[in-house]
């Protein structure tokens, strides 16, 4: 339940900030205050894993009782009380089976941050515009058809109660991805997109994850319900929403998407990842699957997980491809990889992340137009030195018959911290009062491909 010392410690801060000559950032008199609802995956607790300018400090968290808030609860004391940077959130906690009527009541906040169980996350979302709330939610947001018809609903009530819904798309931050996109708006570079075939289509993204990984130096602990496919959601819908959404802002950028005519899903598969009770309880804590898992159960004690999928589809012409696959664990000294290919009539854009790249993503150029085009190096590097000014220390660097564009570390500031920038981009669309105008509608774009994509591989 809520803490009786609640309205005290608010007042407090009140009188405080009354006193003060000046605002500390993120104060009780910040434009921004965040609700955290029922958060059951470690993707809520990274939005507030460095502070953010504008916010206040105190969180206001609704949940049922149960270990997926406790741990949500210990990863933000891990943030409050590290060596460096440390943060320093209030976290104010209501747990009772009314909570999300609870939040509804109280509405002690602006934005609700949604990121856990995906069974009931559309209606949660739908909720909270609804009620007037602006919300940033973890994908996906639908993980299925009923969902995704439901998802146009909420759309559609957050315009009338002038809030915004979004969702938090941190790939396209990462600075190699940001690359490709930029050389790919280059004619003088890339040439034109290919449309590509179904064998070789024009862009392909694919990824692989981990369930046992690191996630601010610690070992993660999964929820039990991750590895149950009618909660968390398929692989087809879960991690593709990201490919998806970045072949929609690399190949369209700023473009609408008319998701009823310009989308056309031309073959989708699922297939599962087997894990033993060993690997169950490493990566949960848990010495027996729940009975919500034993439908999923093979040969007696396999856990067979529908986490991994592809989708081939066409989307404004185009044939694009993605796929996602979830291994246990990744090699020593491996972990979550990312390949990509956009293909233009001069060049192609090539994402690695294998070892090689000592799994950091890196992106390469390849020259596929006219073999006797000697201009080709020199006007990339012509283009290289352009960009330099909007990212300072970028280079190249010829290996073999490709060209890797170099990319400084201090811009490979890694998965975690991208979550901050998403809030800070969010947080000004907010400060604006509006997205960008292809922002929804290529939203709905993309969680109709991943949700139909999902009827198809079934």
């Amino acid at each position: 339940m809520k803490k009786p010392f609640y309205f005290l410690s608010i007042m407090l801060s009140v009188i405080l900030m009354n006193c003060s000559d000046t605002n500390k950032e993120g104060t009780a008199n910040s434009e921004f205050r965040f609700i955290t609802l029922d958060p059951g995956h470690f993707h809520a607790a990274l939005v507030q894993k460095t502070r953010v300018a504008g916010v206040e400090s105190v969180v206001h968290v609704y949940a049922p009782e149960g270990a997926d808030v406790q741990d949500h609860l210990a990863r933000i004391r891990g943030f409050n009380t590290r060596p460096e940077l440390p943060t320093d959130w209030v976290e104010e906690v209501y747990t009772g089976p009314d909570y999300m009527e609870k939040m509804i009541t109280d509405k002690p906040g602006n934005i609700v941050i949604i990121s856990g169980n995906n069974a009931r996350k559309t209606e949660y979302i739908k909720s909270a515009v609804q009620a007037g709330l602006h919300v940033l939610a973890d994908k996906p947001m639908a993980i299925n058809a009923e969902n995704f018809d439901a998802l146009k609903q909420a759309f559609d009530i957050a315009k009338a109660n002038n809030v915004l819904l979004y969702d938090i798309m941190t790939e396209r931050y990462e600075i190699a991805t940001m690359l490709q996109k930029e050389l790919s708006m280059v004619p003088e570079v890339f040439g034109e997109l290919l449309p590509g075939t179904a064998e070789e289509p024009a862009v392909t993204k694919e990824s692989v994850h981990h369930f046992y990984k690191q996630v601010s130096g610690a070992a993660l602990k999964r929820p039990a319900w991750f590895f149950d496919v009618t909660q968390q959601g398929e692989g087809i819908v879960d991690v593709t929403t990201h490919l998806v959404d970045l072949i929609q802002w690399e190949c369209f950028p700023e473009q609408i998407i008319d998701y009823e005519n310009e989308i056309e899903i031309v073959e989708a598969n699922r297939w599962a990842t087997d894990l033993t009770p060993s690997m169950f309880e490493q990566v949960t804590k848990m010495a027996e699957y729940p009975d919500y898992l034993k439908k999923d159960i093979v040969n007696d004690s396999i856990l067979h997980v529908y986490s991994n999928g592809s989708i081939d589809y066409k989307i404004k012409g185009i044939h694009a491809r993605v796929s996602v696959i979830w291994n246990y664990e990744a090699p020593e000294g491996g972990q979550d990889t990312h390949y990509s290919i956009m293909r233009g009539s001069k060049a192609s854009l090539v994402i690695r992340q294998g070892k090689d790249e000592n799994y950091q993503p890196s992106l390469f150029v390849q020259n596929t137009g006219d073999a006797s085009d000697t201009d080709f190096d020199a006007v990339l590097r012509q283009t290289v030195e352009a960009l330099q000014a909007k990212y300072p220390g970028i280079g190249m660097e010829q290996l073999g018959d490709e060209i890797k564009i170099t990319i400084p570390d201090s811009y490979k500031v890694g998965h975690e911290a991208h979550f901050t920038q998403v809030a800070e981009k969010y947080l000004n669309y907010l400060r604006e009062g509006s997205l960008p105008s292809w922002e929804v509608p290529n939203m709905l774009a993309k969680y109709y491909t991943t949700t139909q994509a999902f009827k198809m591989s079934r």
